[in-house]
């Protein structure tokens, strides 16, 4: 009886932790990740490959953007967490002339299915706002996948636990 009240708990804790989030799986069945419940898909051209928003904070978005990069390389070939996190910084964040700053907050690596991901936290100042952003990224078979999640920087603390709950659902399925 006891053992059937905690599983309980745990399925219940589980179910919870999930709530307010939809799966997404590409077309072709490559890669899944989680977004919130209320976002919705919003078709660009010349830019990420998939980007989602909230529809009531417009300037929340979710991104996957997919880049290639030498077929022999993994992640780990690329640098480190911190490395790769600043590379990302420079060249795609923060670019000289952009009128952004950016500043890495957190890298650290982790082990999902087999594969290396970095996960990394950046804020980011703006001229007339500041955001947070969230990134994992994931190298398989000559490319480079970075799913990103970002918000103004008052609503942080508010989104935080979902936007890492997020990001680290992302996976490569095949």
């Amino acid at each position: 009886m006891a053992l059937a009240v905690v599983l309980s708990l745990v399925l219940v804790g589980c179910s919870a932790a999930a709530a307010g989030l939809n799966s997404f799986q590409s077309p072709d069945g490559r890669y899944a990740f989680l977004y919130p419940t209320g976002w919705t898909r919003v078709q660009v051209s010349d830019g990420p490959q998939v980007v989602f928003h909230d529809l009531i904070n417009s300037d929340e978005t979710l991104s996957l953007v997919i880049s290639d990069v030498n077929a022999t390389n993994d992640l780990e070939s690329l640098g480190s967490a911190v490395a790769v996190g600043e590379k990302l910084r420079r060249v795609v964040i923060a670019p000289e002339g952009s009128g952004r700053q950016a500043e890495l907050v957190e890298a650290q690596e982790r082990l999902d299915g087999g594969r290396t991901f970095y996960d990394l936290e950046y804020s980011v100042h703006l001229s007339d706002r500041d955001r947070h952003e969230l990134a994992t990224v994931v190298v398989d078979r000559g490319r480079l996948y970075t799913l990103a999640a970002s918000t103004n920087e008052a609503r942080w603390p508010r989104v935080k636990v979902l936007f890492h709950q997020v990001i680290q659902s992302f996976t490569l399925q095949i």
